[in-house]
C-alpha cells in the first residue's frame, strides 16, 4: 500500500546511514516517493549525491540551498508527506525531537510534520539502554510518533539489550503494513470532539518560602492519559501540577501548584466537561500557617500543624451531571480493593482505577504501572505495561461509557 505515498526521509549521523539506501530502493520498489532530509553529521557518513541519485530528488540538508539560495521550506514538507520515517535516529536527534531543540532541518520538519513520523533508533547498546534515552523514546511514543525497536544484542556489562538498527526491508514492512491497515474504514473514536478534563502530577504545600509538602508523583501517567484522549480527538484540557513534563500535541495545559490552584481550575472547568479523569496525586493535608520567610533551625524540633485540603474528587463528584462521567485514581499501600471500592462510592465515580505501593516498579516516578479497574459491574485486572499502554486501556473503559 506504499505506491503513491509521500515519504520524508530523515537520516542523522550514525555508521547505519549506509543502510539508508537499501530502504530507499525498498520504498521506491513498492511505488513510494521518497525526499531526503539529512543532519550536517549524517552528510559525514553518506554524501548527498548517492541519496539524491536514489530518489531523483535533491537531498535536503540546510535552510537555504547553496546552489541557488532559495529556501528550503520545512512547512510544505511537513504538508506534503504521507509519512516521516527517521532512520537511523542517533541518541542526540531523539533527544532534540523529544524536546522540540530545532537547530537543524530535519528537526524543524519533524515539528511542523502533519503525517505520522517513524523513528528507527540506531546507537551503542549502552547508549540506547541508558535512562535518558529510554526516557526520550517514551516521550516521543507518548506524542503518537511510532518506534521501530532495534534489533537485540548485548550490553558492555554483560546484559541483553537492544541498539542496532532494524534491518531495512523490516524497517519498510512497518510502514507497509501501516499504510494497509489505515486503508481498513476505522469506526469513528467515540471521544471525537469530547471535552475532557485531567488533573496529573502532585501538589505542593508550602511551609515557608522554601520548603513544602509533597509526593513523589512525576505526572507521566496523566500525561500519557492527556495524549492518548488527544489522539482519539477529544479536546483535552490538562491541569497539571509542578512537573517537567512537555505537553502533549494538541492539549491546552493550565499549570498550577497547589491543591486550593487545582481545586479552583477544576471546579471552574468541569461544568464545560463531558469526563473528567482525576490522575493527580493531590496532597491531602496543608500546614495550617505558612510561614511569609525561611524558618531558621533554632530548635531541637519543629511542630506542623496540618489540616485538611479541598477534595477536588468529592466536589466535582456532587457537581457532576447525569450525562457527564467522572473517573478517579487510588493509590493503595493496603487494603487496596476494599479501599477503592469505598472511594468509588464515596466520590461518585463511573469507575476508578487502583494501584498499589507493593507492585514494584510502578506508580511514582515509573514508565510502567499495574492497575485494576473498578466499577459497578465489577473489577479487570491487568498486566504491568508502559504508562502509555495503561493509558489506552483506561481511555479504551471511557470510550465504552461516555
Amino acid at each position: 500500500m506504499l505506491k503513491g505515498k509521500k515519504i520524508v526521509l530523515g537520516i542523522t549521523g550514525s555508521i547505519a546511514a549506509y543502510k539508508s539506501c537499501l530502504i530507499i530502493r525498498s520504498l521506491i520498489k513498492q511505488g513510494a516517493e521518497v525526499q531526503v532530509v539529512i543532519t550536517p553529521a549524517g552528510k559525514e557518513f553518506i554524501t548527498p549525491i548517492t541519496l539524491s541519485t536514489l530518489t531523483h530528488k535533491p537531498v535536503v540538508s540546510e535552510f537555504f540551498s547553496q546552489r541557488d539560495g532559495t529556501w528550503n521550506s520545512h512547512v510544505d514538507l511537513g504538508l506534503w508527506a504521507d509519512a516521516m520515517l527517521i532512520a537511523p535516529a542517533t541518541a542526540s536527534t531523539i533527544g532534540k525531537m523529544a524536546n522540540g531543540i530545532a537547530d537543524n532541518m530535519l528537526i524543524t520538519t519533524y515539528l511542523s510534520m502533519k503525517a505520522p513520523v517513524f523513528i528507527a533508533p540506531a546507537m551503542d547498546l549502552d547508549m540506547y539502554a541508558h535512562p535518558s534515552t529510554q526516557a526520550n523514546l517514551s516521550t516521543l511514543k507518548a506524542y503518537g510518533n511510532h518506534i521501530i525497536k532495534p534489533q537485540s544484542g548485548f550490553l558492555a556489562s554483560g546484559l541483553e539489550g537492544k541498539g542496532r538498527m532494524e534491518e531495512p526491508e523490516v524497517i519498510a514492512s512497518v510502514l507497509d503494513r501501516f499504510f494497509d491497515d489505515a486503508a481498513v474504514p476505522v469506526r469513528p473514536s467515540p471521544l471525537a470532539s469530547k471535552k475532557i478534563l485531567i488533573t496529573a502530577g502532585p501538589t505542593y504545600e508550602k511551609i515557608d518560602p522554601v520548603r513544602f509538602i509533597g509526593n513523589y508523583s512525576s505526572g507521566k501517567m496523566g500525561f500519557a492519559l492527556a495524549a492518548e484522549c488527544a489522539r482519539r480527538g477529544a479536546n483535552v484540557t490538562l491541569i497539571a501540577g509542578p512537573v517537567s513534563l512537555p505537553t502533549p500535541p494538541g492539549v491546552s495545559r493550565i499549570d498550577v501548584e497547589s491543591c486550593l490552584q487545582m481545586y479552583d481550575a477544576s471546579v471552574s472547568a468541569w461544568p464545560k466537561m463531558d469526563a473528567a479523569i482525576l490522575c493527580a496525586a493531590v496532597a491531602d493535608f496543608r500546614p495550617e500557617q505558612t510561614a511569609d520567610h525561611k524558618i531558621k533551625r533554632e530548635k531541637d524540633d519543629l511542630v506542623l500543624r496540618l489540616k485538611p485540603t479541598y477534595d477536588i474528587a468529592a466536589e466535582l463528584g456532587r457537581m457532576k451531571t447525569a450525562s457527564q462521567r467522572l473517573i478517579g485514581f487510588a493509590l493503595e499501600t493496603n487494603d487496596e480493593e476494599a479501599n477503592a471500592q469505598k472511594k468509588l462510592a464515596k466520590k461518585n465515580f463511573d469507575f476508578i482505577v487502583l494501584n498499589s505501593t507493593r507492585n514494584e516498579g510502578t506508580t511514582f516516578r515509573s514508565d510502567d504501572n499495574q492497575v485494576s479497574i473498578i466499577s459497578a459491574e465489577g473489577q479487570k485486572d491487568y498486566a504491568k505495561k508502559p504508562k502509555t499502554e495503561v493509558a489506552c486501556d483506561i481511555i479504551d473503559q471511557l470510550s465504552a461509557i461516555v
